[in-house]
């Protein structure tokens, strides 16, 4: 495993993150993919096997499942000092004025739910899941900043959203002397490069690490074109209304299986190359609900491309509409 830090920061993270939001009760209905908490046990050791420390979750996920599961997965396998924990604020859990959104009211009830859920006293990052138009960014960021100097959270980081967005939240704790972001969890993959074109930029100028969720733009570019193969591919409608240009995706899926197989490695190592390759990505976030998909994710470390298979890849990229916001 490679090591790296987060963004400018001093925080040093795995260089391949533990996406959990496929770890949960499926009592919940959250999802048909979610994994419970024995099935979930053997991605966390392997996890722990390959050296990655950097695990990500978030409250809405299986409805708060993912984080229980999480916290007790850390006392099984691992330490708390030796993980790096991340979850995220912002989706309802309740509809009391408390549930959801980026209100004091809401960032601090719902921090001290996330850490019950987790069993544990603190996060290493806490992450705004969304912008919230609907309060105003002061009380967004003083409430973040009192949430770190509680010793609750130890960095703050944001999630999908516009680049005037984050770059009004990162102005407004700078002015105001509070907490900055140090991380930006975007999408990112070979078919959706949308942050390529102002958001990249502001985070190189800012000193702020990526850290890419759907770097295989959900199992698209893993395998080839039009083969659907798991369970969350065939029951994923977010993802079929992120990824629903076949024409264009295409020559891009192909360009990632050719190039795969002149390496003898398999595609999703090719395409996780290509994001990790991106100066401003720390590290992407791999979800896994089978053995090879962490195992291909390190192996992925390994893969250098060239500049001509970087080109490949580069040139049938075409431009679409921000998603996820």
């Amino acid at each position: 495993m490679e090591y790296t830090r987060l963004g400018s920061s001093g925080l040093r993270i795995s260089r391949i993150a533990l996406g959990c939001m496929s770890f949960g009760d499926p009592a919940t209905g959250f999802s048909e993919w979610v994994l419970d908490e024995e099935q979930a046990a053997p991605f966390f050791r392997q996890a722990v096997e390959s050296g990655i420390t950097f695990w990500d979750t978030a409250n809405l996920y299986a409805k708060g499942t993912s984080e229980q599961i999480v916290g007790r997965a850390i006392d099984r396998f691992s330490r708390r000092e030796q993980i790096v924990l991340a979850t995220k604020v912002f989706f309802p859990m309740h509809d009391g004025p408390g549930g959801g959104g980026l209100s004091r009211k809401a960032i601090l009830e719902q921090v001290d739910a996330s850490l019950a859920r987790l069993g544990t006293d603190y996060v290493d990052l806490l992450q705004i899941h969304r912008f919230d138009p609907g309060v105003p960014v002061e009380e967004t960021m003083e409430a973040l900043h009192d949430v770190v100097k509680a010793g609750k959270a130890r960095y703050l980081g944001a999630s999908a959203m516009h680049a005037w967005q984050f770059a009004k939240l990162q102005y407004t704790a700078q002015q105001n002397g509070w907490t900055r972001f140090v991380s930006m969890q975007d999408q990112y993959s070979l078919l959706y490069r949308e942050e390529e074109r102002e958001m990249f930029g502001l985070l190189a100028d800012q000193g702020v690490g990526s850290i890419p969720y759907s770097p295989l733009a959900k199992g698209r570019v893993a395998r080839p074109f039009g083969e659907r193969t798991s369970t969350r591919a065939n029951n994923d409608p977010v993802g079929s209304a992120h990824f629903s240009n076949p024409e264009a995706e295409k020559p891009v899926i192909d360009a990632v299986e050719r190039i795969a197989a002149a390496r003898g490695v398999p595609m999703a190592q090719v395409a996780l190359a290509w994001v990790l390759a991106q100066p401003v990505v720390s590290a992407p976030i791999v979800g896994a609900t089978k053995e090879h998909h962490l195992a291909d994710a390190v192996a992925a470390l390994d893969v250098a491309l060239t500049d001509d298979e970087i080109a490949e890849l580069d040139e049938h990229y075409v431009t679409r509409p921000p998603a996820g916001y």
